[in-house]
């Protein structure tokens, strides 16, 4: 009895072992299907990894596979699960413009402290890659719209020194505004967003600052 007690966990590990794979295949290719039935056989980890780190959630994720990340986050996926370059799913969802994704994460317990690779907030490349619906999203539940990453920067002053002059880049400044963005805060050379602005010649943007900084009230 032991040694048939033995052959049927082994044969539990291995079919789990082949079920994680197969959930991690089928989450980045879109199989939303296959993801239920593996999901509802129960007999693999819901938060497996690949030899990156990354999560059937995560790869889910960086492919915009909005119904397979809701039946993931359904069943109980960490959507702060980190890989081994510190991306999760809602960290990869804020950054990298995935809107619907970005929701869920909210409403399935993302923790908005949680930090990039950067020692970022989700906030700052949503603001720097020019997500103004994500931006919004983050903004309402409470990232801080003053922290600043390893690079001494802060949205503002990624945008400046990274961002563009034109929508959707204006949009987002005014949103960082009128949140109480400190158009005060230097980088770790002693410079403002509006030093870069000029610098860049981003003349809307270094128009925006200005008008900020004349009329503080008004944002």
């Amino acid at each position: 009895m032991p040694v048939l007690g033995g052959f049927k966990m082994n044969a539990q590990t291995d079919l789990r072992l082949e079920n994680n794979r197969a959930l991690l295949r089928a989450a980045e290719e879109g199989h939303s299907d296959r993801v239920r039935r593996l999901i509802s056989g129960n007999l693999l980890d819901i938060d497996t990894k690949d030899s990156q780190g990354r999560s059937a959630l995560l790869l889910a994720t960086w492919k915009n596979h909005v119904e397979i990340a809701q039946m993931l986050m359904q069943a109980g996926a960490d959507v702060n699960a980190q890989d081994k370059i510190y991306d999760s799913p809602y960290l990869v969802a804020g950054a990298e413009g995935r809107y619907e994704i970005l929701k869920l994460s909210l409403e399935y317990g993302a923790d908005l402290k949680s930090l990039n690779r950067y020692g970022g907030t989700a906030l700052i490349p949503a603001c720097e890659k020019g997500h103004p619906r994500n931006v919004e999203l983050l903004l309402r539940a409470g990232v801080d719209v003053n922290h600043v990453n390893r690079l001494g920067w802060t949205c503002l002053l990624e945008i400046t020194i990274l961002g563009e002059d034109r929508e959707p880049y204006w949009t987002i400044v005014k949103m960082l505004l009128e949140a109480n963005a400190d158009i005060n805060i230097t980088d770790k050379n002693g410079l403002h967003a509006l030093d870069h602005a000029r610098k860049r010649q981003l003349s809307t943007i270094e128009k925006i600052l200005i008008e900020a900084l004349e009329n503080p009230h008004d944002q």
